[in-house]
């Protein structure tokens, strides 16, 4: 939905691609300058208007989503999980778009390159999340591969940068983030736990 909605806006309105170049750029400086800290679930936006809208138990019961109590149909924390998990797609998706229609505007490559995103998200998850702590400047890379991408966006009708140049420059700042986190990481690991 969002992108074939994307794709429609960007050839209905064209300016549009100013403001999706705006959204990856403010992404990217926002992951750049985060600080780390401790992440409190109670505080999570999505989180409080769940709770909100929906009663939920306070314990999970076994594998189901909802049960009834007094009469009442309730969730359980497990469909809070369900409903914040697909909300990190939402969430991807609003930088992802922009992203790929920053690559290409044609339609079946921006479809099937995301959903294989999705797709390869989760499982890339589990298998990378114990070696994360290894990748210290990923995060870096991240945002600077996000800037350039916007950048791409804002400049596109007055430098044509080839999909190749570009395909490259992401790769090779990503290269160069892993390369990093696996010389200078080790020694910045080591500061910090000192």
């Amino acid at each position: 939905m969002f992108i074939f909605a994307g794709i429609a806006l960007l050839v209905k309105f064209h300016w549009l691609v100013f403001v999706f170049g705006a959204i990856l750029i403010y992404t990217g400086l926002r992951i750049m300058l985060k600080k780390h800290r401790e992440m409190k679930p109670e505080e999570n936006f999505f989180i409080r208007l769940c709770r909100r809208y929906l009663r939920f138990t306070t314990e999970i019961r076994g594998s189901r989503f909802f049960v009834k109590e007094n009469g009442k149909r309730v969730a359980t924390p497990l469909f809070l999980v369900l409903l914040v998990v697909e909300s990190t797609d939402v969430m991807f998706a609003v930088d992802s778009i922009p992203a790929i229609l920053a690559i290409t505007n044609d339609s079946f490559i921006v479809y099937t390159s995301n959903v294989f995103a999705i797709l390869g998200l989760r499982s890339l998850y589990f298998a990378l999340a114990g070696m994360m702590d290894k990748f210290v400047y990923l995060q870096n890379g991240l945002s600077v591969i996000l800037i350039f991408v916007g950048i791409k966006m804002l400049v596109a009708e007055h430098v044509e940068i080839p999909v190749h140049f570009a395909l490259l420059g992401i790769l090779g700042i990503l290269g160069v983030s892993i390369l990093l986190s696996f010389t200078h990481g080790r020694k910045r690991l080591k500061k910090d736990t000192v």
